[in-house]
């Protein structure tokens, strides 16, 4: 009786999941509009891993991870990492340094080596604030990098904007248009803010410039202020973007050369390393025997 009992209890339901699966129920509106603000969208695309609930979220809700992340939000926008991972990263790089210089002395203990205490002590010291600094230093650098791909994107699709309207389209149109015609996370971030200004009932300059304020790029805020001040008139926007177009390139052009020179002056630092190394190296035995003399 009791085996029949759960059998048609499991059965009815799986019957009712099967039934609410095939008729789901209606998302309200509040929560639909909620699934594509940035937070939100920024909170679904990042997620967190195990490192990060284990050491990063209890962190997250304090003053000191307030405090340590506040200044990096944009920059984890921009990556795509959440803030637990990222206090989660700190957190586990500090802890290594900490660790590593005691490990090793344990390590040197076994092996009848004698150190001196005070050595492992200093050097835990040091890589333990090194290491909580690091993670940040590449999120700056991968964030960098990401916006300055991003600013490549962003002067294609003003030239598409541009070669629509002067097509005879309406700006809306256009710019819908042209962000649909590119790949990659510049153009999907691109599509969502428009979306997301279409929905709210804004402006599509709004969305830009609410983008720009999220990923902290100054050129979509510049982009939103001269589009808008240009009005309606198909003309004179067309010429705002075109305009925007050829600073960015120019822009992007200038960043380029700026790194290659950067790479030729690291080249040349090996060289300068091997040469001083060499004139050490010939130079030691005259300044020894002339102090050996003395």
């Amino acid at each position: 009786m009791t085996l029949a009992v759960l059998v048609g209890g499991g059965f009815a339901g799986g019957l009712a999941l099967l039934l609410t699966g095939l008729r789901p129920a209606p998302v309200p509106l509040a929560r639909a509009l909620a699934a594509i603000r940035p937070a939100a969208r920024a909170h679904r695309a990042m997620g967190t891993g195990t490192m990060g609930r284990l050491l990063g979220e209890p962190l997250v809700a304090t003053a000191f991870g307030e405090r340590v992340v506040g200044r990096l939000r944009a920059d984890l926008r921009v990556v795509g990492l959440s803030a637990a991972d990222h206090l989660a990263a700190r957190v586990a790089f500090a802890l290594t340094g900490v660790a590593w210089a005691p490990l090793v002395y344990a390590i040197a203990l076994l092996g009848d080596a004698r150190l001196p205490i005070v050595m492992p002590l200093w050097l835990s010291l040091a890589l333990g604030p090194i290491g909580f600094l690091l993670p940040s230093l590449t999120l700056r650098t991968a964030a960098a990098e990401r916006r300055r791909d991003f600013r490549h994107a962003l002067s294609a699709f003003l030239d598409i904007v541009s070669i629509s309207l002067a097509g005879g389209r309406g700006v809306e149109t256009a710019l819908h248009d042209a962000a649909a015609t590119g790949r990659g996370w510049a153009f999907d971030e691109i599509r969502r803010s428009l979306l997301e200004a279409q929905l709210l009932g804004e402006t599509p300059w709004s969305g830009i410039a609410r983008l720009g304020s999220e990923l902290a790029i100054p050129e979509l805020g510049e982009l939103a202020a001269s589009a808008s001040l240009a009005g309606a008139e198909g003309a004179r926007v067309r010429a705002s973007l075109a305009a925007k177009a050829k600073a960015l390139r120019h822009q992007g052009l200038t960043e380029v050369e700026a790194a290659a020179q950067a790479a030729s002056e690291r080249m040349s630092l090996p060289i300068v390393a091997l040469m001083l190394g060499f004139i050490v190296f010939i130079a030691y035995p005259a300044v020894d025997k002339v102090l050996s003399g003395v």
